[in-house]
């Protein structure tokens, strides 16, 4: 995936939102809504844009899932405001026009969350297809065998530009809530704070951060060391502090908030954040996700299999006694998750080890 040339304009990403050509309902069924979209509030399309292929996903507070009530629904779609873009992601606020039939004429204010991934790739589509889930095992050699290369060929296919992106300057800057100890003597202790493309940015019990390292050593949790405990300590506290200064509606200065008539800037208590990180993540890049202890696990991204409270990873790091010393870490223990069987994992991986077949996960990085 060539990285963008140049930052997308914000008429030109609001610009392709009607052109979506619905082909598909990716998260339909009973077991899906369930599961993965918070009991019917989010849908997951697939279609196209211009004649490439675009995952659309709308979020609000109930959706039908019948595939002939989607053509209305994006029909009604109005006011749509692009809140970012970086290389074939992008992300909106918009709101539904009554329908036709109705005597209101005058659409709500944006209730409406969108994501928009143009053009995506066949493994975007895997990821948001509803499929069934199957607990593993990951051992020390599995890891180092499959898992580790496999990491590696990830980020050398260009799957995080837009992460460096971020980390460049070049994009979402304007997103960007804190940026701490960057470029520290050691290199190490910077990181930045921004929105997760799944939270509204105003609602504070929906609050989800993420806070993005600069260093870029550290993968996955799986390069996680003894030796890292105090970094690791340091980050968590300073991201947690980063988070609970925040004063809402973002974008606005704590007096300029304060000075609204009959308006107080809302705030948010540490002990009201949580931070986990993901294995295996979307990308591989070491990040932190921060949370208000409020918000509703998503997808089952906050559930056993898949988050790793910070704190008691911190605590099972600390804890280890081995002969490896200070350098010993994650790589040298088993680690269990949950992988979908459309994931590249699954089919390349587990599939194959389970049917007693040959692996081929790395097979074309050969």
């Amino acid at each position: 995936m060539a990285p963008s040339t140049e930052p997308e304009s914000k008429a030109d990403a609001e610009a392709l939102i009607p052109l979506f050509q619905l082909e598909k309902i990716l998260n339909q069924g009973e077991l899906q809504r369930h599961l993965f979209d918070q009991a019917g509030r989010r849908l997951t399309l697939l279609g196209t844009i211009n004649s490439l292929p675009a995952l659309l996903t709308l979020e609000r507070s109930s959706f039908p899932t019948s595939p002939n009530s989607i053509p209305p629904l994006l029909s009604r779609l109005t006011s749509t405001t692009n809140l970012g873009a970086n290389d074939i992601y992008r992300w909106y606020l918009s709101s539904l026009a009554p329908p036709v039939t109705s005597d209101t004429t005058t659409p709500t204010d944006h209730d409406l969350k969108l994501n928009l991934i143009h053009p995506c790739t066949p493994r975007h589509i895997s990821k948001y297809t509803r499929q069934r889930l199957r607990h593993v095992t990951e051992t020390p050699s599995i890891y180092a065998q499959h898992i580790r290369p496999y990491i590696a060929f990830q980020r050398q296919e260009g799957r995080l530009d837009w992460i460096f992106n971020i980390l460049d300057g070049k994009t979402e800057q304007e997103d960007v809530i804190l940026r701490s100890n960057w470029n520290s003597p050691s290199g190490d202790e910077g990181f930045l704070l921004l929105p997760d493309l799944n939270w509204d940015r105003k609602t504070i019990e929906s609050l989800h951060l993420l806070a993005l390292v600069q260093r870029r050593d550290i993968w996955s949790l799986r390069d996680l060391r003894k030796k890292h405990v105090p970094w690791l300590r340091n980050l968590r506290t300073e991201v947690v502090k980063g988070a609970a200064s925040l004063r809402f509606p973002l974008g606005k200065t704590n007096d300029a908030v304060d000075k609204q008539e009959g308006q107080k800037s809302a705030a948010i208590d540490e002990d009201e954040l949580k931070c986990y990180v993901h294995y295996h993540p979307t990308y591989y890049h070491f990040h932190v996700h921060v949370v208000h202890v409020m918000l509703e696990a998503e997808g089952g991204t906050q559930n056993v299999g898949k988050a790793w409270e910070l704190g008691g990873l911190i605590a099972t790091l600390e804890g280890m006694d081995g002969t490896g010393g200070e350098e010993q870490g994650l790589d040298s223990v088993d680690v269990s998750n949950v992988v979908g069987e459309e994931s590249e994992l699954w089919k390349g991986l587990w599939g194959p080890l389970k049917r007693g077949q040959e692996v081929t996960l790395n097979a074309g990085t050969k």
